[in-house]
């Protein structure tokens, strides 16, 4: 029996994690929670990712002054492209989504800084028609306030808030899915 799901889910098929700026000299400005969590949530989408075969680019924001992007996620990366502007849309070598063809036209945005790189990349993602979707528990900034004022902003815009191991389930759909128990391991292994 085929199942109607609802155009609001993510499908790997449709999918790409893009992974903002995660960089050295950036994720050092972090308090140690953010940091944590920004870097957990990240690692935790590109295992997912690489386990379920949804495409990872990750950007790198002037990359000769703030580092590369952090060591511990460059395995799951498939390119890394550098940037000067802070919205990663044109770096990413995105095409605008109706030009889309390989039907990747759902967006997963994880990174830093949440008001500033993050923010102005959905934004123009949304622009471009992209189903757009930030992943809560994988963006940071290093003030709160500006973090959360942020997500609220991209919420009102369209982008679907959600968190990393919602996303997972998502692309993975079903138990009976070949991946599940590796992603149920996986969920297991991540701390709390």
């Amino acid at each position: 029996m085929n199942v109607l799901r609802s155009p609001e889910l993510l499908h790997r098929s449709s999918s790409r994690l893009l992974l903002v700026d995660v960089q050295e000299k950036l994720i050092a400005a972090l308090d140690d929670k953010s940091q944590k969590r920004l870097l957990d949530g990240c690692r935790f989408l590109g295992e997912g990712a690489k386990l379920l075969g949804v495409p990872v680019i990750a950007t790198e924001q002037y990359p000769q002054g703030l580092g590369p992007t952090v060591s511990s996620l460059v395995d799951f990366t498939n390119s890394r492209p550098s940037k000067k502007r802070f919205s990663a849309v044109e770096c990413a070598g995105l095409p605008t989504a109706a030009e889309a063809v390989d039907d990747r036209y759902q967006i997963v945005v994880a990174g830093m800084e949440t008001h500033v790189c993050v923010l102005q990349t959905v934004l123009d993602l949304l622009a471009s028609g992209y189903q757009t979707y930030v992943v809560a528990d994988a963006v940071a900034g290093r003030r709160s306030l500006d973090h959360e004022v942020a997500l609220q902003r991209m919420a009102n815009a369209g982008a679907v808030i959600s968190t990393a191991e919602s996303v997972l389930f998502e692309w993975c759909e079903s138990a009976e899915s070949p991946e599940f128990k590796q992603l149920s391991t996986l969920v297991k292994s991540r701390p709390l």
